[in-house]
């Protein structure tokens, strides 16, 4: 098989991907820090085990990015770099380099999360101005523009997660005011190629916040993060995408930690990033994650997605 690569930019966030060939197996995470000091994007093949390489630089140094991906593109939107930001760029996922200009989200935003499928990215929820944003808003991935509002979320979401099927958006948990004490347990969803208002689809079995979301076609697996008594967890649970229901108990990562982002890809594997720990699952069993490599520096609220994950299969 070809060796496809994936990407991510260490910046201060969650999960990024763009576009690789088929079958894609890549990932993509930005590397940065909460004051914006750090444009570099990191990328690996999912297919195998090793540490993170280099792929290039992302045009804002921000941190607290949204991601989302095509088979061919990845998008990082928002985020911090000294000021809330309300830009969106991209690269294209099989090639190295750099990124360019796509346009910009409904307004300045941070902790803000992204989903997609093979046509559309979704944004929801953030922080503007000191509480939870509970607008989601959506991109055409294949061309540049501004986001265009696409409905409202049951709760505001700060450092939620995300995953998504490519019928169904998941978003979960989050804080609504920057703290843990307002952590929630809260799972909902949408349909991403309408639009519309989310809609309940049950509960974690943890409040947490600033944590990671992966997915394939069928499960959605939220793993790591912060919870509402301030401690850091390395639990991890599931959900049926097409189903709802509460969460499920699935293992535990390798390490416990906030800041942790996840991404997934074609051969059924989910990647979570944890500050300098890299740990992988198998989406379609049950059990704790194996060490996969290190990233290229330490990530903290980075933002990680793959050109192969649940929403394209």
């Amino acid at each position: 098989m070809p060796n496809y690569q994936g990407v991510w930019s260490l910046s201060t966030q969650y999960q990024n991907a763009s576009g690789w060939p088929s079958p894609p197996i890549n990932a993509l995470n930005q590397l940065g820090s909460l004051g914006g000091s750090n444009t570099q994007v990191d990328y690996i093949n999912l297919a195998t085990t090793g540490n993170a390489t280099d792929f290039g630089d992302t045009l804002a140094a921000a941190g607290y990015r949204a991601a989302a991906a095509s088979t061919t593109r990845a998008l990082f939107a928002g985020g911090y770099d000294g000021s809330i930001i309300n830009q969106i760029e991209f690269t294209t996922i099989a090639s190295t380099g750099s990124f360019t200009d796509f346009g910009d989200i409904l307004s300045a935003q941070y902790g803000l999360r992204g989903l997609s499928n093979s046509t559309r990215g979704v944004f929801g929820g953030g922080d503007g101005a000191g509480t939870a944003i509970n607008v989601m808003q959506y991109v055409t991935i294949a061309s540049a523009g501004n986001a265009t509002d696409f409905g409202d979320m049951t709760t505001g979401k700060y450092l939620a997660a995300s995953c998504a099927s490519p019928t169904r958006g998941i978003f979960s948990g989050g804080t609504t005011t920057f703290s843990q004490s307002t952590a929630q347990n809260i799972i909902e969803y949408i349909t991403i190629s309408s639009t519309g208002n989310g809609t309940d689809f049950g509960d974690l079995t943890l409040y947490r916040w600033n944590f990671g979301g992966c997915s394939s076609s069928v499960r959605g697996v939220f793993g790591g993060g912060r919870l509402s008594n301030n401690t850091e967890t390395n639990a991890i649970e599931y959900i049926t995408i097409a189903s709802t229901g509460n969460a499920t108990d699935f293992g535990d990562l390798t390490v416990t930690g906030a800041s942790t982002i996840a991404t997934s890809g074609s051969n059924g594997r989910g990647l979570f990033i944890t500050e300098n720990t890299m740990d992988f699952i198998t989406i379609a069993s049950t059990g704790n994650a194996t060490d996969f490599g290190d990233p290229t520096a330490n990530v903290n609220n980075s933002a990680a997605t793959s050109g192969s994950h649940g929403g394209l299969s």
